[in-house]
């Protein structure tokens, strides 16, 4: 289990998993869901620290569902010292919602400041804890983990989850950065984390199960990449669904057809099939598995 200074909000796939750590000295928050749930965010920490403030805010890394709390939770506790790691300080600081990729994904995020920054390789107090900063490329080039040696816990982000891993997004943008899953797993296996605390999903203690099933994904989505890129954008508009909760199928056509990583994966590894057609093809993907239910021209979240 969890040293009681630790609580998970676990969250489902809009929002990531938030994690409180309420230490003797400042309390702290490790990443923050997507924008549409920030006002129930800010209540659920709110309930956490039981009258004391958030003292600091830090994100794994800066995609829309792990940061989109970021402004409402500066705006709760205005004292709450935010960090984020290096990569993107840039295009934060000059606010670049392309560069941050929430316009080709189509996804928001209201603009947020940061402090101070989360530098692979160094240690940060967490619950009047050190825990380790690591570099974990490959789902997102600039993400990090957070890794407690005393108690062996491991904040994996979307580098790991208990079946699987995030979109490898470089990997979409014409990067290759499968290598770089690897080496992420590669790093979290020599950690060895007795508990995982993933971006996404329940809290889990059998790492090396997990790091298996993780390893034969990978190594199916390098041998075809166009898998992963099908995989990809069934996610993004999953993903989309689960903020609208219902919408008319031509309406998510239109919206896929003006989102910029669609027309990207399109080109790349679905050409010989008309875009709409593609498209289509995706949202009854979504119906078939049963991620999505149709009633006639809507397309409801399921």
């Amino acid at each position: 289990g969890l040293p009681p200074e630790i609580t998970v909000f676990e969250r489902g796939w809009l929002s990531a998993n938030n994690i409180l750590f309420i230490g003797q000295r400042d309390t702290a928050l490790v990443d923050t869901g997507y924008c549409s749930h920030a006002e129930q965010t800010v209540a659920l920490v709110q309930g956490g620290l039981q009258g004391r403030a958030l003292d600091r805010i830090l994100n794994t890394h800066l995609h829309s569902d792990h940061c989109g709390g970021n402004a409402a939770l500066q705006q709760a506790w205005p004292g709450a010292e935010t960090a984020i790691p290096p990569g993107q300080a840039a295009h934060v600081r000059h606010w670049d919602a392309y560069a941050l990729s929430y316009t080709p994904t189509g996804q928001q995020c209201p603009r947020f400041r940061f402090d101070t920054l989360l530098q692979p390789d160094t240690t940060t107090l967490l619950g009047d804890r050190p825990w380790q900063v690591h570099a974990a490329p490959g789902h997102d080039t600039h993400s990090v983990v957070l890794f407690e040696p005393h108690n062996r816990i491991l904040i994996s982000a979307d580098a790991l989850w208990e079946n699987g891993f995030g979109v490898v997004f470089p990997e979409l943008e014409g990067d290759s950065a499968f290598a770089d899953v690897a080496a992420t797993l590669d790093v979290i296996e020599h950690l060895a984390p007795r508990t995982v605390i993933p971006g996404h999903g329940p809290v889990f203690t059998d790492a090396a199960r997990a790091l298996d099933g993780a390893r034969r994904r990978l190594d199916g989505f390098a041998r075809n990449p166009a898998k992963h890129a099908l995989y990809a954008a069934k996610v993004l508009l999953k993903y989309k669904l689960l903020e609208w909760q219902q919408i008319a199928l031509a309406d998510l056509l239109a919206w896929a057809r003006a989102t910029p990583y669609f027309g990207m994966l399109h080109a790349r590894h679905f050409a010989d099939q008309a875009e709409a057609e593609w498209l289509h093809s995706l949202a009854d993907d979504l119906v078939r598995s049963g991620a999505a239910v149709r009633q006639g021209e809507w397309l409801h979240n399921a």
